[in-house]
């Protein structure tokens, strides 16, 4: 088979020819992306769901199914950091990966925007497993919970969802508003489960009892959630904005030292004991401190990147996608930044991300249809 390489930047892919041409002729939207639209109320308070809605003219892999699960395109030579594999066969043509997060069994479990969870082992072996019954209930975030059970979220059933490794989902709606839109999801020190949705932060048990904080926000627009090193949950409003949440539902939030309508997006904590989060609009990465005090970075990053979803690696180093870029970067606790770029033909969305149980980091790829990883070491 001919191969096309590419060296641009630090990472180093191949790409089997006959799948470029079939990207390339390839069109369409999968199912349940094309009414992927932005859930606030304007572009500079809704950079995460714009970033999502944006791909209407990206090309879509269908067919990429079958018996094996070796990894669709792969590095070449030795294994630097930022060199990149990625995983298309078992995942269902239009399926459209959004979140990943790192499971309780070893393995990676991703939402899929046509209503299925998926879980794909280091090896790269693919199993979807179906949602419920609403045909398009609109998954979001995925996080491991304290249960051994990963959780996520349904934007438009306005459900909480748990699903085992086995695979056997429950779905939790009561105490639920019926617009609360869910987006991300994190567990806490308090070993239960914490959203973001629409007007407000919400706590599940992991027996499934659901209590909803409203008090303190000032945006009412919460976006990504996570915890915090200081035992609170901290999170990001459509904006310029970051809060912190405590166990008990105190609310702060913090905008000096953020872009005016940064579009703060993704967050995460951080190995230095901070918390790095994504600002879509203003095209920088941010670093708050648990006292508030923040830093903005974007010295490196290309323009009008995308930035997207962000997670910490074993490496010591943050890692976040940039969409609209078709990189992913890395910046270090210090503020150094790297990109890895790997340009699939019409832009392969690079979304969410997270660090697996190998070493390396792992991401969703939209447009591309695939799940992909990159060496930090």
């Amino acid at each position: 088979m001919m191969f096309e390489t590419s060296l641009e930047g630090p990472g180093t892919i191949r790409r089997p020819m006959p799948f470029v041409r079939k990207l390339q002729q390839h069109k369409g939207l999968p199912q349940g992306l094309d009414n992927l639209r932005p859930m606030k109320s304007d572009f500079a308070s809704a950079p995460r769901a714009i970033s999502v809605a944006a791909m209407g003219l990206a090309l879509f892999l269908s067919g990429c199914g079958g018996s094996t699960n070796i990894p669709l395109r792969t590095s070449i030579g030795p294994t630097p950091a930022g060199t990149i594999t990625e995983f298309a066969n078992g995942i269902s043509a239009g399926a459209g990966p959004l979140q990943i997060a790192k499971g309780p069994d070893g393995n990676l479990w991703f939402t899929e925007s046509s209503g299925r969870i998926g879980r794909i082992s280091p090896g790269g072996a693919v199993t979807e497993f179906p949602v419920g019954t609403t045909p398009n209930p609109g998954l979001r975030g995925i996080t491991s919970g304290p249960d051994g059970n990963l959780w996520f979220t349904e934007m438009y059933a306005n459900r909480v969802g748990r699903i085992t490794p086995s695979g056997s989902v429950t779905e939790f709606s009561t105490g639920i508003p019926p617009s609360a839109a869910l987006d991300g999801i994190t567990s806490g020190a308090d070993g239960n489960i914490w959203f973001a949705e629409m007007g407000a932060i919400g706590r599940i048990t992991p027996s499934g009892v659901v209590t909803e904080f409203t008090n303190g926000l000032l945006h009412d627009q919460p976006n990504a959630i996570t915890a915090g090193p200081d035992g609170n949950l901290w999170f990001t409003e459509c904006g310029d904005m970051v809060g912190r949440i405590t166990p008990k539902g105190t609310v702060t939030q913090f905008t000096v030292g953020i872009s005016p309508n940064a579009g703060t997006a993704d967050i995460v904590a951080g190995p230095d004991g901070n918390l790095w989060f994504t600002e879509y609009c203003a095209n920088k990465i941010g670093r708050i401190t648990p006292t508030g005090v923040v830093t903005e970075f974007s010295t490196g990053i290309t323009p009008r990147a995308g930035l997207d979803d962000i997670a910490s690696g074993s490496d010591g180093n943050l890692w976040f996608t940039e969409g609209d870029a078709d990189k992913i970067g890395r910046i270090t606790p210090t503020g150094v930044v790297t990109e890895f770029s790997y340009a699939l033909p019409n832009g392969a969305r690079p979304f969410g991300i997270a660090p697996g149980p190998d070493g390396n980091i792992w991401f969703t790829e939209i447009a591309a249809n695939e799940i992909g990883s990159i060496t930090t070491q």
